[in-house]
Formats: structure tokens, C-alpha cells, sequence
């Protein structure tokens, strides 16, 4: 498995535009870590960096110690796998099951191996039964869940999810969670990006909070999330989980279980 070093990163587009300044981070195989701020405060510019998509004006990135700048894009498709923002901009088959089956049959998977990855990677978000429809006859949330499929399939250490509950009903944020769950559960590493407060706090382990290029926060829900960074939080146009604000006004802590909350209104009902 992969643990991920990011040392000193600043990355600066053609533009002239800084997106990253100094970023210094160490992500251990299996963490669970979303990425939160504002659009622009450096988020997906840092996920992109993972993968190789862009490579720092300074400073490095390690992948167990491996400087990302000796590796070409497609060695590190096999260290990690990137679900887009817009699942449009990645979906090009004609076939759902010809989606999910083009990223691991290009790590070498074949046979019976890579029919089980398919198999398995579309009965977790639930598209077992349209594996032979047209992408493009889904629905854009149906879309984004074969997105999700089809780099799951690929069985790569790292996983990095951009906004993985946009346009997702319910249904569709439990299947993400659940595919998160499993995914670490097998010692995967699972990075997402998310303006959605609630199911960073209920999904991931690790928070990661930047603003202008800077991170800002770092820890777990319970501390991101506590009163005491609400400001900081407000200063990159985010606010907490409404569970945070309750169960800081209850005396119940930033991550309150549902079961508290409910006994600590009773109690005061």
C-alpha cells in the first residue's frame, strides 16, 4: 500500500495564478481524508498532483518515498485512480461495461480476473443490470456512479473522489459511502474532495481544510469541526454540519451521534 508524501508543494498554472503554496502533507495507506474549502483554494490542483496530471513548480510529491518526477502519468494510473468532478469528461465507451472494464484491462488485468473487478465494481454502486446501456442513456448521478465503478474496478492503492455526492440522491450518497467503507476496508487509501459537510464528517477519518493555496485545518472531524474552527472554516465559505452547531449548543461535541442528539432534544423537550 501507499503512503502518500506531499513536501513543500507550490504550484503555480501558466496564468501566474499561485494555487499552491508550500503545502506540506503525509497521508498514510488506508487513511480516509477529504479535502475541503472554497472552489479555488487548491483542492483539485493538489488531488491532480497524486496522480501526475500536474507536477509541482517546487517542492515534491513521494509515493512510498518515490518522487512522482520519475514516473510518467500512466505508471502512477496504477497507484491511483481519479474520479473527475464531471463524469463526462472521462466517460468515452460505448458501453457501460466496456467503461468499467478500459481502466483495468490497461493495468493488465484479463480473463476471469477482470470480469470478477467489473463484476464486483458495478454491483457495488448498483449498475449490474445496465451493463450493456449507452453511458450517455444514465441519468448525470448514474453517470458519476459509473465514474466511480470504473476506478474502483482498477483496484489502484489511492483513491482520489472530486465531489463524489454532487447531484446524488440518498441512495446514491449511501452507495458512496459504502463503496468508500470497502474500499478501505481493504487497506486503500480514499482522498475525496466535498463541499457536502455532512458526509465528510460522517465518512472520513481525516479532514483537510485549504485556503489560497494553504492548508488551514488539518485533523480529525471532531476537532475540524468543533466551535473553535468554525472561523476558520467561515473564512473559506464553509460552514459546519448542522450536528456540529447542535451538538456544540447541546454540550455533545462536533460529531454527535444520532441517538444523543435525539436523547439530549428529549431531554430538554
Amino acid at each position: 500500500m501507499t503512503d502518500l508524501i506531499l513536501d513543500d508543494v507550490s504550484y503555480r498554472y501558466p496564468s501566474g495564478a499561485q494555487a499552491l503554496d508550500g503545502v506540506s502533507l503525509q497521508i498514510n495507506a488506508g487513511e480516509r481524508v477529504a479535502l475541503i474549502g472554497q472552489n479555488g483554494s487548491g483542492k483539485t490542483t493538489l488531488a491532480r498532483h497524486l496522480n501526475g496530471l500536474l507536477r509541482p513548480t517546487s517542492g515534491r510529491v513521494l509515493h512510498d518515498g518515490m518522487d512522482v518526477a520519475d514516473r510518467t502519468v500512466a505508471q502512477l494510473a496504477r497507484l491511483v485512480g481519479l474520479a473527475f468532478q464531471d463524469p463526462d469528461r472521462q466517460i468515452f465507451r460505448g458501453t457501460v461495461r466496456g467503461e468499467v472494464e478500459f481502466g483495468p484491462r490497461n493495468l493488465g488485468l484479463r480473463g476471469g480476473a477482470l470480469r470478477t473487478a467489473v463484476d464486483a465494481a458495478l454491483a457495488e454502486v448498483g449498475l449490474e443490470a445496465e451493463a450493456a446501456t449507452n453511458p450517455y442513456d444514465l441519468g448525470a448521478s448514474r453517470r458519476k456512479l459509473l465514474a466511480l465503478a470504473s476506478v474502483q474496478a482498477m483496484g489502484t492503492p489511492v483513491l482520489v473522489l472530486d465531489e463524489p455526492t454532487t447531484g446524488q440522491d440518498l441512495r446514491g450518497v449511501e452507495i458512496v459511502k459504502r463503496v468508500i467503507a470497502r474500499a478501505t476496508g481493504a487497506g486503500r487509501t480514499v482522498i475525496a474532495i466535498s463541499h457536502d459537510m455532512s458526509f465528510v464528517a460522517e465518512t472520513f477519518d481525516r479532514v483537510v481544510a485549504l485556503r489560497d493555496g494553504n492548508v488551514i485545518l488539518d485533523g480529525t472531524p471532531a476537532s475540524a469541526f468543533a466551535e473553535e474552527s468554525w472561523d476558520a472554516l467561515r473564512s473559506t465559505y464553509l460552514e459546519p454540519p448542522l450536528p456540529a452547531v447542535i451538538g456544540s449548543r447541546l454540550g455533545l461535541g462536533a460529531t454527535p451521534t444520532d441517538d444523543a442528539l435525539l436523547a439530549a432534544l428529549a431531554a430538554g423537550s
